[in-house]
């Protein structure tokens, strides 16, 4: 299938979808309200997650479609968001091609045998869509079911995807995935070139199975001075976004900690750059420059506060955003584990009638 074939497909699947206020918004369009989607929405904080998980491993539950389905659809159904962002973890393209990981409770994915030499780079592979046979069911069991809702499709970011693969798990420090940066740039490029494929790869499964928009997640590249993003990490980002330009469909990048990165990150070739609560949604703005959306930015934390306190802090972010030529309302970062998923619900209704056109 060519990706104009595959264009042309997607702009008939998501035609329920494309007036939808996410979309619109992504567009930087007119909106009726400002839409609402949470990182991590579909997860640990809903009491249905846990009992629909209960006794799965992770990587298995990401691996069969009809409980994809069913947790992607809990957060829209609870609370009523703009948006379903489809349930998967970032390395799941990694175990799809082989990589021996698992992700261990309290912990993370942890990868057997880590990437740390040129040989190493023959274990990855180029990824195909039969080896992930099970995203493409499993999304086209939800666009049947969301209608008019759109669905994010993600994926992790090649300098995440790097460091888990380098360090073996998750750091603080990024010791070992510096290193290589820094002290073997040609090996680090061809590390990060291989990763950028295997996830432009992945990105376009999601895409041609149905996804409306995707997310690309850069965990930890907050953790880089600008220089060195621009000169590391920014091509790879780039050749991600380059391979699902020819679809059409809007492109969303967030990182943590990366206020001194946004206007790369949008330059990258993002149409919508993900702000996390440490910038404000005006400032991000200026830093990100015109011709793209902004998503943000409340602090995941703030949802532990009293309501009126919540509203408060939301009122916060609106304000700062109401100049923008796209907003999505999201959280700074993911849902935490213990939020009491009412005060999620509460939220949404709060922007949605704040911003009510």
């Amino acid at each position: 299938m060519s990706a104009n074939d595959s264009l042309s497909g997607q702009q008939t699947k998501t035609s329920a979808t494309h007036e939808s206020a996410f979309l619109k918004a992504c567009r930087r369009e007119p909106v009726p309200h400002t839409p609402v989607w949470f990182m991590r929405q579909a997860g640990r904080s809903l009491p249905e997650y846990l009992k629909v998980r209960e006794g799965i491993a992770m990587l298995d539950s990401c691996m069969m479609p009809e409980l994809v389905t069913e947790i992607t659809l809990q957060p829209v159904r609870r609370h009523k968001v703009d948006a379903a962002i489809y349930f998967s973890d970032i390395v799941v393209p990694l175990k799809a091609i082989g990589i021996d990981l698992d992700i261990k409770p309290g912990i993370g994915p942890v990868i057997a045998d880590p990437i740390r030499t040129r040989a190493d780079l023959a274990r990855l592979r180029d990824l195909t869509p039969e080896d992930v046979h099970y995203v493409t069911e499993a999304i086209g069991m939800l666009t049947a079911e969301l209608g008019s809702t759109p669905l994010i499709g993600f994926a992790g970011a090649p300098f995440t995807l790097a460091s888990y693969l380098v360090e073996g798990g998750p750091s603080r420090s990024h010791e070992r995935t510096k290193a290589m940066m820094y002290g073997e740039p040609e090996l680090w490029a061809e590390l990060l070139d291989r990763l950028a494929e295997i996830t432009g790869a992945f990105l376009k499964v999601q895409i041609e199975a149905g996804a409306s928009a995707v997310q690309l997640f850069d965990s930890w590249v907050g953790a880089l001075a600008p220089a060195d993003y621009r000169r590391s990490v920014m091509p790879a980002s780039a050749k991600v976004f380059d391979a699902v330009a020819p679809y059409g469909v809007p492109r969303i990048h967030f990182g943590v900690g990366t206020g001194e990165l946004l206007g790369l990150m949008g330059e990258a070739g993002a149409d919508v750059v993900g702000v996390d609560w440490r910038v404000p949604m005006d400032e991000g703005a200026r830093r990100v420059g015109p011709g793209k959306a902004l998503q943000g930015n409340l602090d995941p934390a703030v949802l532990f506060a009293p309501t009126a306190t919540v509203e408060a802090k939301a009122r916060e972010v609106l304000d700062a955003a109401a100049g923008l030529e796209g907003h999505i309302f999201n959280l700074g970062h993911g849902v935490m584990p213990t939020t009491d998923p009412d005060a999620l619900t509460r939220l949404v209704e709060y922007v949605h009638t704040q911003t009510a056109r």
